[in-house]
């Protein structure tokens, strides 16, 4: 085998690793940081089943803002303040508590359970546009005036919140 066919098999070989390794992660992932809450100190002094409890907490992470857009016949280009992105979660929680002796002789639990939710936001941003036109060949290379504009672009809060309820056996 030729050096250069090696190489190419090489490069050909890293970029479908790459390929099939950026594409093993979930999309939709939420970054977070898993926050138990100890309750077993309190069961033994009290000798009684508590609830178990834990939670999750979204780390958000900022985003790259769109930068002005130039227009045609605008002085001030559009979104002179941009709007910021904000991806995080909406935190999760898993509740369990006991149930003595409701659907038999063991202790059932009936459980609480709501995932860590993507979370995408964007700030508020604001548009203006100058009080002059562009300058034009009908005025002689002159702006003509006009009445200013000022726009606010809406906040955005883009989220799907899930909860589940179940019960079982045991704890």
């Amino acid at each position: 085998m030729k050096s250069t066919t090696r190489g190419t098999l090489a490069a050909l070989l890293t970029g479908v690793a790459a390929a099939v390794g950026a594409t093993a992660t979930p999309a939709a992932a939420v970054e977070t940081v898993p926050v138990p809450v100890p309750l077993q100190g309190v069961e033994n002094s009290l000798g009684v089943e508590l609830p178990t409890l834990a939670g999750e907490i979204p780390l958000p992470t900022p985003g790259a803002p769109e930068g002005p857009q130039y227009v045609e016949g605008r002085l001030i280009p559009e979104r002179v303040i941009p709007q910021l992105p904000v991806s995080g979660g909406l935190p999760g929680a898993d509740l369990r508590a006991p149930l003595p002796r409701l659907l038999g002789d063991d202790f059932d639990h009936v459980g609480v359970g709501t995932e860590a939710a993507d979370l995408r936001t964007l700030a508020p941003g604001l548009t203006l546009d100058a009080p002059l036109t562009a300058p034009g060949a009908d005025n002689y290379g002159m702006p003509e005036p006009k009445l200013p504009q000022v726009g606010v672009l809406t906040p955005l809060l883009q989220t799907v919140p899930a909860a589940n309820v179940v019960t079982g056996p045991g704890l």
